[in-house]
């Protein structure tokens, strides 16, 4: 028996503040006494856009001015399949209230916790407190020129970083993850591992990162649902692999020739975006870009961009 599928429009209001509209389900409902993004179901045969701005006018008393896709989730209930079509709105008149008598309220978007929300909402969660950028760590000449650039990637204030050292041996990495880690928390920035899942639960990193290789021999996920997990993929398959396993987002490359890897063939968007629209994980467009592209990146389905060369330092001394 083909189980159902519910097409649901979900409403990411966002003020200026940077706080985020969420309502409480009724306690009779599906997944009541849990919080949720506002919206609702899509009427046959009617656009996204027009069901949302017709839910948020119904429910919560705003017109929508600016909305912009933000993800596609599907989630299996076990009863019915739902699929989010989830936009973010970030410019809207009126006072939203409760106009069917639910509790609304405006919340930080880093206090939000999962646990609070209905399953199929979580993804939604993970993605909003994801950044829209991610920097990666290049090559340096010496360990003093690595830490020199490494501050001045600080203070570049990115969104999060990853340490990727492959020519490291185990201990030399071991030492600069510390150190990094420590000036990382100094600055409140968080810092993925680009290792072993033992030496970031060693060291009790925020997240770990596993290539592509590594990724596919991972038959659960390697560390626990407090740290995130991200992976790179460059194929269908992995990306599959990777959402199995819950990764928290993947890397998606390269979508253009990049000088650090000729031999591998770009993408290109519209292949990046058929990839990434296929799977629920956020996916972070990597491979030639830079800050400049988060943009169009975003209008092919990407959570944001990660990069190496567009934000790693160069050596003061050239």
């Amino acid at each position: 028996m083909v189980k159902r599928v519910v097409h649901v429009a979900v409403g990411v209001v966002v003020d200026p503040e940077g706080k985020v509209l969420i309502a409480l389900r009724p306690e009779q409902a599906h997944q009541g006494g849990l919080w949720e993004f506002p919206g609702g179901k899509c009427e046959p045969g009617e656009p996204v856009e027009v069901a949302l701005a017709r839910e948020l006018r119904e429910e919560v008393g705003i017109t929508v001015l600016r909305q912009r896709p933000f993800c596609l989730i599907r989630h299996d209930y076990g009863d019915k399949d739902v699929l989010l079509d989830v936009w973010k709105v970030d410019a809207f008149t009126g006072t939203a209230i409760g106009k069917e008598g639910q509790p609304i309220r405006w919340a930080e978007i880093p206090t939000l916790d999962p646990v609070l929300f209905p399953a199929a909402n979580r993804a939604i969660i993970r993605r909003l407190q994801l950044p829209d950028t991610i920097a990666i760590t290049g090559e340096a000449d010496c360990e003093d020129d690595f830490l020199d650039r490494f501050q001045r990637l600080l203070d570049a204030s990115p969104g999060m970083i990853q340490l990727r050292a492959p020519q490291l041996d185990p201990q030399s990495y071991l030492t600069r993850a510390q150190r990094c880690l420590q000036l990382c928390r100094t600055r409140g920035v968080r810092l993925l591992l680009n290792t072993e899942p033992a030496v970031a639960d060693q060291l009790r990193a925020d997240g770990l990162h596993v290539n592509a290789r590594s990724l596919l021999s991972l038959a659960h996920r390697p560390v626990a649902d407090d740290r995130l997990f991200s992976a790179s993929c460059h194929t269908p398959d992995e990306l599959s692999h990777a959402q199995m396993l819950g990764a928290d987002f993947v890397f998606l490359s390269p979508v253009q020739r990049t000088a650090s890897h000729p031999e591998q063939p770009a993408l290109g968007w519209q292949a990046f975006a058929v990839m990434a629209r296929r799977v629920s994980v956020p996916v972070y467009a990597l491979g030639g870009l830079g800050g400049e592209d988060l943009a169009v990146a975003r209008e092919h389905g990407a959570a944001g961009v990660a990069a190496i060369s567009a934000w790693w330092p160069a050596n003061r001394s050239r």
